[in-house]
């Protein structure tokens, strides 16, 4: 077990070394002159080029990917050019708003499809297990940020029910919590449906194997059978699918956090690429690619743990 952990830890760290190098060189190819929009039109010929020299953008493009790896691996990812601020302080104050985003439209993700999946096996081929097929494919169909807009224009500003934007006061964990719903809903609704046509193939195909024959020859009931030897098998799968769910709804929370104006991550890296703001655009999108790679790291050591078969491999 020690050594696969090493081995996937030592494959997460040069996935993120390729990834801080294609970021680094892709930042450069964005559309607009960085100086201009940081200082305006007007600014003179010279105080855009020493702004550039700060930023680093009169180098060569690979010394100016060397110089931003050099510095990324010492925790420096560079200093907002607008507010002159680290970055990794605004990345740090941002963060905790989007995870705590991710981590809810999971967790509310798999509370729900897990359910649903294991349900429509159970009582396949019945008009259950229809309506839960139509639902699931009718939620994966649906965009994140169409989600979003609706929710916002019918609970927020024609219902009043919740608020519309911004993520709450910290101090008071219901005013959060109210702030979550809608950003929470939008992101969960297409993997609710993901889970639940994922588990219920996995549930079938478990439901199919010999041993849960043999349980029903031993005496077992359905319930016992299904829910106490199959589930556990069918969802090995599932385990795997919510560490990239995780990262995907970390990419998803761009749209979610620009459409409920929420101080996260995502919305700190669309609001730099708007301001050609290098230095935060490659922080953030680092920071998020090292936040997928971690979660999918933690879905293999639990996967692997889970099931005898694969922590026994080499």
């Amino acid at each position: 077990m020690l050594t696969y952990l090493l081995r996937r830890l030592l494959m997460a760290l040069i996935v993120l070394l390729l990834a801080a190098t294609l970021l680094s060189a892709l930042v450069r190819f964005i559309p607009g002159d960085p100086a201009k929009i940081v200082l305006g039109p007007r600014a003179s010929p010279a105080l855009s080029e020493r702004l550039r020299a700060e930023m680093g953008l009169n180098l060569p493009v690979p010394e100016q990917v060397a110089r931003f790896i050099a510095n990324a691996v010492r925790g420096d990812l560079g200093v907002d050019v607008l507010r002159r601020v680290p970055v990794t302080q605004l990345i740090g104050a941002a963060l905790p708003n989007t995870l705590l985003l991710a981590v809810c439209s999971l967790t509310v993700a798999a509370l729900i499809g897990i359910p649903l999946g294991v349900y429509a096996a159970a009582h396949r081929n019945t008009w259950a297990d229809r309506l839960i097929a139509v639902l699931s494919v009718s939620f994966v169909a649906l965009p994140t940020y169409v989600v979003g807009l609706v929710l916002l224009l019918v609970f927020a500003v024609q219902l009043d029910w919740l608020p519309a934007i911004g993520a709450g006061d910290w101090s008071q964990p219901g005013d959060v919590l109210a702030h979550l719903v809608l950003p929470v809903i939008a992101l969960a609704i297409v993997w609710v449906g993901y889970l639940a046509r994922l588990v219920r193939a996995s549930m079938l195909d478990v439901i199919n194997s010999d041993y849960i024959r043999a349980a029903f020859a031993f005496g077992h009931s359905q319930r016992s059978a299904y829910y106490r030897l199959a589930l556990r098998n069918a969802l090995l799968p599932t385990v795997a699918i919510l560490g990239v769910g995780l990262g995907n709804l970390l990419g998803g929370a761009v749209f979610v956090e620009v459409i409920f104006t929420r101080p996260g991550l995502g919305s700190l890296i669309y609001n730099a690429i708007e301001a050609r703001n290098y230095p935060v655009v490659q922080g953030g999108v680092l920071v998020a690619a090292a936040l997928f790679v971690f979660a999918n790291v933690i879905a293999d050591l639990c996967q692997r743990w889970l099931d005898p078969r694969l922590r026994n491999a080499a």
